[in-house]
């Protein structure tokens, strides 16, 4: 009986045994198996710029009329969503020492937990400015403000923590054009913080696939006059692994009118024939202020991509661009101007910054009618401008909210009532 039971054991060990390995093989095996599936590539700036499929756009989340009331991630949650929802896929921020742009990727990190095929990516800025910028003192445009290292830092940071999100860092903002006389530097500012940051992806403290750029004026790209054209110039389109270039009709309206002011061979047009006729003309005044750059940089790097860091057009102003100034502004040149700067550089592969998502009523706090406060093609309370009025219609937006309301139309969706407040550009 004893013997009976020891053998009914070892036969019964060598079963397991026997399971044991067979469970053991085909693990491995799945293992091998699932180690042979190709994983999906990440998703670099190389592949988002210049790709229609990654629309980009600029984007503040202030709803409030003073940036210290920072939005809410919950608030810039409903944002991106929305952005979302026009297939936009690239915001671009414009610093990093205030809180908005971590919570911009924070706010983007939640989105992809809750919905890991949602996807949205961030050009990051880095503020740089001269010494005594912004200060009562005389801005120093020879030397840098000690706090430029300080935002190159957090940007390296941010960049550091969020690689699947950040794809670029543009160094500054219009920090060269020396029409922003509170705070431009020299180029060779510019030139030390782009080599830093490039050292830096050498040195694999940052992502190679992270793109490094600065984002100007089309003026300060070599694409005006031969006073920007400078050796430092030269070495920043080299070091750069693209040209963020800004292009304004919109500001040329009042500073260089001439394009914009109605021939004398088209006077006998109607209002709404000329001013769409003025859009085509503004829209040629981008596209060779665009080519300008090209030209320059490209017999400096034959192959540098170039792309709009920024450009748009407010709807509204009581100044330079409204009804006693130049009568640039209102939402129908708005849509017509961001309809044919997407069409344009949708086809030419040009990716394009538009400036911008929302309105933003700090920017001129103290004139509720100032232009820099329409830039956006929504409203600060969530209504859809005419630019956007067919994806309303389309229901593009549905289940979506803005300040818990429901994006609906401006002027009540009345194209009669839209066109009332049309400005006819002046003659020459």
């Amino acid at each position: 009986m004893y013997r009976k039971s020891l053998l009914h054991i070892k036969s019964t060990l060598k079963t397991i045994a026997l399971f044991a390995l067979l469970v053991l093989v085909f693990s491995c095996k799945k293992e091998s198996e699932i180690q042979n599936i190709p994983k999906s590539k990440e998703v670099t700036a190389k592949d988002i710029l210049g790709n229609p499929n990654y629309l980009a756009i600029c984007y503040g989340g202030y709803r409030m009329n003073s940036r210290e009331v920072q939005p809410t991630i919950a608030e810039l949650k409903e944002d991106l969503k929305i952005l979302a929802a026009l297939n936009i896929k690239v915001v671009r921020t414009y610093n990093v020492h205030l809180a908005h742009a971590s919570n911009v990727l924070k706010a983007i990190s939640e989105l992809k937990r809750e919905n890991p095929k949602f996807e949205m990516y961030v050009m990051l800025g880095a503020w740089i400015d001269c010494k005594n910028a912004w200060t009562d003192l005389e801005p120093n445009h020879y030397e840098e403000s000690e706090r430029n290292a300080v935002e190159i830092r957090e940007a390296v940071r941010l960049a550091s923590n969020f690689p699947e999100i950040v794809k670029i860092i543009a160094v500054g903002n219009e920090a060269m054009v020396k029409w922003a006389t509170s705070y431009y530097v020299q180029p060779s500012v510019i030139l030390k913080w782009v080599n830093h940051l490039q050292q830096l992806k050498k040195k694999n403290k940052l992502s190679k696939d992270l793109w490094i750029t600065c984002s100007d004026d089309f003026a300060s790209w070599g694409g005006l006059d031969d006073s920007y054209k400078t050796k430092h110039l030269e070495d920043i389109i080299n070091a750069v692994d693209y040209v963020s270039m800004h292009t304004y009709p919109y500001h040329n309206t009042h500073y260089n009118p001439e394009f914009w002011r109605i021939p004398n061979h088209q006077g006998n047009l109607s209002n709404e024939d000329a001013t769409n006729a003025a859009m085509n003309r503004a829209m040629l005044f981008a596209k060779n202020q665009y080519n300008s750059v090209k030209k320059y940089v490209h017999s400096i790097s034959p192959n540098k991509p170039i792309h709009i860091g920024e450009t748009g057009w407010a709807s509204i102003s009581d100044g330079h661009y409204g009804s006693h100034g130049s009568k640039a502004s209102d939402e129908y040149k708005q849509a017509l101007y961001y309809k044919a700067m997407r069409e344009w550089t949708n086809k030419e592969n040009i990716s394009c910054f538009f400036f911008e998502a929302f309105d933003e009523p700090w920017k001129d706090s103290g004139n509720p009618l100032g232009s820099e406060n329409h830039f956006g093609i929504i409203t600060v309370d969530g209504k859809a401008k005419y630019a956007l009025w067919n994806d309303v219609d389309d229901k593009v937006f549905e289940n979506l909210k803005r300040n818990n309301k429901s994006l609906s139309k401006t002027f009540n969706g009345s194209k009669d009532e839209l066109m009332k407040t049309v400005l006819v550009p002046p003659s020459h």
